[in-house]
């Protein structure tokens, strides 16, 4: 029997699962939401012909870029084109509502705003009171991995135990004979010491040297290279 696949991350799955952990919050909020459309709307929208199960709140969408370290920006800083699926569904949704929609917004990985790749970008327009509207997602899912590789990356007490675990997994795999003659406890805790001190300078000097930052940083910012 086969080995089923690791099935990648779809990130339109990751925002619906962190919605439902705080459906009911999320739910009345959005009672009330509707409830005062005169409340700061952005785009004229008839919300009686949106479907609610597109519509996210940011704290929703900024857990879950942390997690998965993405940006969420102004579509102008997107290095990709829109796919005409896209295209059309704007078009569609500004005829049904009788509107023209605007400030739209990308939530995709950092390398999506610097190089034109196609990794699971997703289209958001704003509907007032911090409420977004999912327009269409495209592209390619997400490594299967991705949130595991990038947990490092969300604060320094992450990186630290990170680089902490690797210097003990490269100790126990380093002969302590290479070093001295004294195979003991005290020689064991000085390698460590040695590996965790050599680690943790590659990271600092490669991450002062690309300017790189912990995800609650970069999420919205569009200065930072991430």
């Amino acid at each position: 029997m086969k080995m089923k696949l690791i099935q990648r991350t779809n990130i339109e799955s990751a925002l619906k699962k962190k919605r439902s952990s705080t459906y009911e919050e999320h739910n009345s909020n959005l009672e009330n939401f509707i409830g005062n459309l005169n409340i700061s709307i952005i785009n004229n929208f008839d919300f009686n012909k949106l479907s609610k199960a597109r519509i996210y709140h940011i704290d929703h969408i900024k857990k879950v870029s942390i997690d998965y370290r993405l940006r969420f920006l102004d579509i102008k800083y997107f290095k990709n084109k829109l796919p005409i699926e896209a295209t059309n569904i704007i078009k569609k949704l500004e005829k049904n509502h009788k509107t023209k929609l605007s400030e739209f917004k990308i939530m995709a990985p950092s390398v999506l705003f610097r190089l034109e790749k196609k990794d699971d970008p997703l289209l958001f327009v704003p509907i007032g009171n911090d409420y977004y509207y999912l327009v269409h997602k495209w592209g390619n899912d997400l490594h299967p991995f991705r949130k595991a590789l990038m947990w490092p990356f969300k604060n320094i007490w992450n990186l630290l135990l990170t680089v902490l675990v690797l210097s003990w997994f490269l100790t126990e795999l380093t002969p302590l004979s290479l070093f001295t003659k004294n195979q003991n406890d005290s020689s064991y805790w000085m390698l460590l010491f040695f590996m965790f001190k050599a680690i943790a300078s590659i990271v600092l000097y490669f991450g002062f040297a690309l300017g790189k930052n912990f995800n609650p940083a970069i999420w919205d910012n569009r200065y930072n290279k991430a």
